[in-house]
């Protein structure tokens, strides 16, 4: 081989060997792990999980390339929250979503330094300082739920224009509740209507409180947004249809599972907003520093199929101004 050329040979390997591992950094790319803190399991929140990863994606994010989730539900059992946020915590996510008061303030107790989106939160200020500058690791969106208790009540009160009594069916444990049973009396006393408590804390109370239902001669049931409630949506829905109580809704996913109407935020416009906080977070932004957005949107939805099943009819004007009918 010629001087000149072994001279070459050996000045491109070595420029290969100083560019190559360049150029393999180069290519790296940040995967990014969000942690979710659920009160649900995935199956049951199907349709907020594409949401926020249409949201994502585009952003420019793609699961298994730039990012993945690390799902932790608390299956309708909001006292697992603590251990969840604590595993998340563990795994080293780089930032936690969290859906509900009790697992974003599970989540705050956890951590103070891992960012965390409230993708919906009862009590916003019962999480954070206030909503303009959130302050701490902690941003997100309200779900405006005690805002909206008290027009579930004049809801029903349409729906059945000789309500005397209605029921509120909470989990009284769980922060938010106390606030919209407040809204809920105050409602229904502008509209002569008297106010049942029924108090829910786990699955096994469920028959019994729609039974209490049944004996105090409710008219109708106004069915908060909680752990509990969600994870069995289905088995209330069920119930209320079989001993033909009305019944409305704090969100659209207990009328798809058999319920009658819902008036709510639509949560999936709140996931996929979320998205929007996980980017900025990612970019460089302080949680802390993001302002609690409230919702833009909301929605009455009616399940006709639901109504059909207790014999209600549902005037045409009233269907008129649904967001959305399930025939």
């Amino acid at each position: 081989m010629r001087r000149r050329e072994l001279i070459t040979l050996l000045g491109g390997a070595a420029a290969s060997s100083v560019f190559w591992p360049l150029a393999a950094r180069a290519q790296q790319v940040k995967v990014w792990r969000i942690g979710m803190l659920e009160t649900i399991p995935t199956e049951l929140n199907a349709a907020n999980l594409a949401a926020l990863r249409q949201g994502l994606h585009e952003l420019g994010y793609v699961e298994g390339q730039n990012y993945v989730l690390e799902y932790r539900s608390a299956d309708g059992q909001a006292e697992r929250f603590p251990s969840l946020a604590a595993q998340l915590v563990r795994a080293r996510v780089d930032l936690i979503v969290t859906r509900g008061t009790p697992a974003a303030r599970a989540a705050k107790e956890a951590t103070s330094t891992i960012p965390i989106v409230m993708a919906a939160v009862g009590e916003a200020l019962g999480v954070v300082e206030s909503l303009a500058r959130p302050g701490g690791n902690v941003t997100g969106l309200s779900a405006f739920t005690t805002e909206l208790a008290g027009k579930r009540v004049e809801f029903a009160k349409e729906l059945l224009p000789g309500m005397v009594r209605v029921a509120f069916f909470h989990n009284m444990s769980n922060p938010v509740a106390p606030p919209q049973w407040e809204q809920t009396r105050i409602a229904a006393r502008q509209l002569a209507i008297e106010s049942e408590l029924l108090d829910v804390r786990n699955g096994d109370e469920i028959g019994r409180a729609i039974e209490a239902a049944v004996s105090k001669k409710v008219d109708a049931l106004l069915v908060g947004n909680d752990s509990v409630t969600q994870e069995n949506r289905s088995l209330i829905a069920d119930l209320a249809a079989r001993k033909r109580l009305p019944t409305v809704y704090g969100s659209k996913e207990f009328v798809e599972a058999g319920g009658l109407i819902s008036y709510a935020v639509s949560y999936s416009q709140l996931y996929f907003r979320a998205a929007r906080f996980v980017d900025k977070i990612f970019k460089g932004a302080k949680a802390g520093d993001l302002t609690v957005e409230q919702p833009t949107k909301f929605e009455l939805v009616i399940n006709l199929k639901a109504a059909k099943a207790i014999g209600l009819t549902i005037s045409e004007s009233f269907l008129a101004r649904a967001d959305e009918v399930i025939e």
